[in-house]
């Protein structure tokens, strides 16, 4: 099934989403918010599957047209946001852009990092920027929620945990980020609101596209209306959803409604394009010693969005402007 948050109130007001993304209708009598719903979902899950299903077949009173617009983020706000870094190919192309070599434990250790989960983006707002100078960049990547997840679980029970996937823009103000971690505690300014997809559906939605806890389609990104990149977000994937879930569990339980991320989707086929505007300009640097890509501006659009074998959206798209931050 399909699930998504009207915009309403701090946490949303949740709706079923129909497979085609073309009408939705709204649940909070059944169950006021996502959360709430992830908090009892063996319980919930089971009703709002009945929705669906009706929803599906069209014998569902009471649906209106599915509208992004109208939508916050799946989760407006969560209990926790933890990011990894699963596609190594990034990795490398950092750390050999500035003459380092990538640690051999990184092949068996994710990086992970702790983000902002008070105020996520909806998939349509503008991203609100102070200065151009800060180095804006867009990071496309793929994120499950978790349910409540008990510390010390290995991969395998992990992916038995995962509830619901969606697609992230995680965005990056890349100038800020040498400066936060030279003090040696890691990204704060540097990672503004984080947007995600407007649906966020189960992994069955996914069909032969959810294989080994991983998300087998091209991730499609568009900058300014021309594609900027469509690599496979189960290609080069050196760590599953499930890997990185169990690595943020290594010390602590997750609780449910935690949103884990993939990093940015990455190919070694750089004929895929990229999903983020740093890996072209890492690759620039490698080659000609300096980048000539810019970072966003003020006005800059960016569209990213994942489709089916049938070229239908899986997850609608986030589709957002960058705009000058106006207090």
């Amino acid at each position: 099934m399909k699930l998504a948050s009207l915009r309403h109130g701090r946490d949303g007001r949740l709706a079923v989403v129909s497979r085609d993304l073309k009408t939705m209708l709204p649940v909070d009598r059944l169950c006021p918010s996502l959360q709430m719903a992830l908090d009892s979902w063996s319980t919930t899950a089971p009703r709002l599957q009945e929705v669906s299903d009706a929803l599906n077949q069209g014998t569902a009173s009471g649906a209106i047209a599915f509208d992004a617009a109208k939508l916050a983020s799946p989760l407006p706000r969560a209990y926790q946001w933890c990011d990894g870094s699963a596609y190594l190919n990034h990795v490398e192309l950092v750390r050999k852009a500035r003459n380092a070599v990538m640690p051999p434990e990184f092949l068996h250790d994710p990086l992970m990092y702790q983000g902002g989960s008070d105020d996520f983006l909806p998939p349509t707002a503008d991203i609100a920027v102070a200065d151009e100078a800060y180095g804006i960049d867009f990071e496309g990547e793929v994120a499950a929620i978790t349910g409540d997840v008990p510390m010390g679980i290995d991969a395998a029970g992990a992916a038995g945990h995962i509830r619901l996937l969606m697609l992230v823009n995680d965005v990056s103000l890349r100038n800020l980020i040498p400066g936060e971690l030279a003090k040696g505690f890691g990204f704060f300014h540097g990672k503004p609101s984080t947007a995600f997809s407007p649906v966020a559906v189960t992994p069955d939605e996914l069909g032969d596209a959810w294989k080994d806890a991983k998300v087998c389609r091209p991730l499609v990104t568009h900058l300014n209306g021309k594609q900027f990149g469509a690599p496979d977000a189960g290609t080069d994937m050196q760590f599953s959803l499930a890997d990185l879930i169990a690595h943020a569990a290594k010390t602590r339980n997750l609780r449910a409604g935690c949103i884990v991320g993939s990093g940015t989707v990455s190919n070694r086929d750089a004929s895929k394009g990229f999903s983020c505007l740093a890996e072209i300009r890492m690759i620039e640097t490698i080659e000609n010693g300096k980048p000539t890509t810019p970072f966003m501006k003020f006005g800059d659009h960016v569209r990213i969005e994942m489709f089916d074998g049938a070229g239908k959206s899986i997850f609608g798209a986030i589709d957002q402007t960058v705009v000058k931050y106006a207090a």
